[in-house]
């Protein structure tokens, strides 16, 4: 089993990216044969076009990767755009791929409402997530609910692919998602995401940190008033942080009618006592552990990449 799995860096990681994606991956590294991450930067060009904030942001998510425990030993980190058999694939994907396929991305729909500019780098956004999966030979892809899709996406133009060129020339891919923490609220009750501005950071400035979630949108209850707490977007959040057991008992206290006040503070320092030790450990790593990383993550990614492209070149009459 090899997993695959992609952030993109166009902001600061919030607990919607780690509970949703993150934690869900490095798990995976411990069954997986190979684990692979990479930070999808050329994704990141359809709404950043700021060199510098796009490279801050490169570095911040290998940071936070290593401060949640991402070991090198035993899976490999790097950047898309340093491998550029990425877009090589992209585009041989891209003259097999049919434009209804692409016309009925639901994500490409949801951002262009949203605001985002509908480039045509926004549109092509799921061909170019297919050759990140399929360049690797990938079998599994833990994504979120909203990107089931466009694993989905991947296995359709691998499938044409392999019926135009060969059974064997793609490895067709599995989505893998886990179905209590596909879609984490954020502080206005939509999916918590860095495009609406409504997430709890993962990690950065403590009082900003609080005031945000003291700020989380809550309905017209009482006080005292019991609460329903799989309707409240405090509680929802709230026990990705605790154990089965506490955040049974936590309901409980919604039912009671624990107030919204005391709820966000609970919340809060739920939040602090799981983060602090990866809160500690970031606070210690450095430019050059980032660099040391990817560096050899690229070497290692680069091997595969060839590989494939190798085999697809030979396939389509570009070997």
């Amino acid at each position: 089993m090899r997993v695959l799995s992609g952030i993109q860096p166009s902001g600061q990681l919030h607990i919607g990216n780690y509970f949703g994606s993150i934690k869900p991956n490095l798990e995976f590294t411990e069954k997986s044969d190979q684990s692979l991450f990479f930070v999808a930067d050329l994704h990141a060009l359809t709404t950043i076009q700021d060199a510098s904030v796009l490279n801050k942001a490169r570095e911040d998510i290998v940071l936070d990767y290593l401060a949640c425990g991402f070991d090198p030993e035993k899976a490999i980190i790097f950047d898309q755009s340093q491998i550029p058999e990425h877009t090589e694939l992209m585009w041989i994907l891209s003259c097999i791929t049919p434009m209804g396929l692409l016309e009925r991305a639901v994500s490409y729909k949801d951002k262009v409402q949203k605001g985002i500019i509908p480039s045509v780098g926004l549109f092509a956004y799921p061909v170019l997530m297919a050759a990140d999966i399929l360049l690797y030979d990938a079998t599994h892809v833990p994504v979120g609910k909203d990107q089931k899709q466009h694993v989905e996406m991947a296995r359709d133009i691998a499938q044409k692919f392999n019926t135009i060129f060969g059974k064997d020339a793609l490895t067709i891919p599995e989505p893998v998602i886990r179905e209590e923490v596909a879609v984490v609220p954020g502080v206005d009750g939509q999916k918590m995401s860095k495009s609406y501005g409504n997430t709890i950071p993962l990690f950065g400035d403590e009082k900003k940190i609080k005031k945000i979630i003291m700020g989380i949108v809550t309905d017209s209850a009482g006080q005292n008033d019991p609460k329903d707490p799989e309707k409240s977007t405090i509680y929802i959040i709230n026990k990705l942080f605790l154990d089965k057991k506490v955040a049974e008992k936590l309901a409980d206290e919604y039912k009671s009618g624990i107030s919204y006040g005391d709820a966000k503070k609970r919340l809060f320092e739920d939040y602090m006592d799981y983060m602090k030790p990866m809160r500690e450990t970031r606070e210690k790593l450095t430019t050059k552990d980032v660099e040391e990383v990817l560096a050899s993550g690229r070497e290692r990614a680069g091997e595969i990449a060839g590989g494939t492209m190798e085999r697809v070149r030979k396939a389509v009459g570009l070997g």
